[in-house]
């Protein structure tokens, strides 16, 4: 079996759920990654892809717009992002920021304004306090924390916008690499917290995304 039969791009998803396909980098290799790319540039098309680490980066032949932070890409090129942000991603610690760059580079690559709030964790809560009201006027809210993931249920407490949860695998010890904080989250008493996998700004923000696109046809539905 040739590289090129290893996948099937699926160029229709946009036309079905208004999100383009994404590239999971991970586990694929980097002659696997660039056979992609080629069968995306011989249709004139763009992709997003998630989990390229450095070295699986440098290993490629194509241009990317690449963040090592996030370890996120994007080939052919992002849409424009203008409006006024209407996502709000919210960092409990700096070391949760990389899983929110990579809320934050989703919603980018998909035109989407977003405004990204860090270090506000619980540890220090004037410092969500300061940072409250600007919070609150975004419509749609990602949460990202670790350790015992007490912000989300802090926000969800605090703003009546819609609330995406992403536990994140900081911590150590009983943290168990993010579970703790995903059950955390899962057993919130903050009401209509929607909850993503351990890590996964990516989901956050296309959770995000269905928010404002059914938004947007509750509004084209209104007479």
């Amino acid at each position: 079996m040739s590289v090129a039969e290893e996948f099937v791009l699926d160029f229709a998803r946009t036309e079905r759920i208004g999100m383009e396909e994404t590239v999971y980098a991970a586990g694929k290799s980097a002659e696997q990654i660039d056979a992609i790319l080629a069968a995306a540039a011989e249709r004139g098309a763009r992709l997003f892809l998630t989990r390229l680490d450095a070295d699986k980066r440098a290993a490629l032949a194509h241009e990317l717009d690449y963040c090592p932070v996030s370890r996120t890409a994007v080939f052919g090129g992002p849409n424009r992002v203008a409006g006024v942000a209407r996502v709000a991603i919210v960092a409990a610690g700096t070391s949760d920021v990389p899983v929110a760059r990579e809320a934050e580079r989703t919603l980018a690559y998909a035109g989407i304004a977003a405004t990204l709030i860090a270090d506000v964790g619980v540890a220090g809560l004037w410092r969500l306090q300061r940072r409250l009201d600007e919070i609150r006027a975004h419509p749609v809210v990602i949460v990202a924390a670790g350790m015992d993931a007490a912000l989300p249920s802090v926000v969800g407490g605090l703003v009546s916008g819609a609330l995406i949860a992403v536990p994140t695998s900081v911590g150590y010890g009983v943290a168990e690499g993010g579970r703790a904080a995903l059950d955390a989250v899962l057993a919130s008493c903050a009401p209509g917290i929607t909850v993503c996998n351990i890590d996964n700004g990516y989901g956050a923000a296309c959770a995000a995304m269905r928010v404002l696109h059914a938004a947007r046809a509750l509004r084209e539905l209104s007479p």
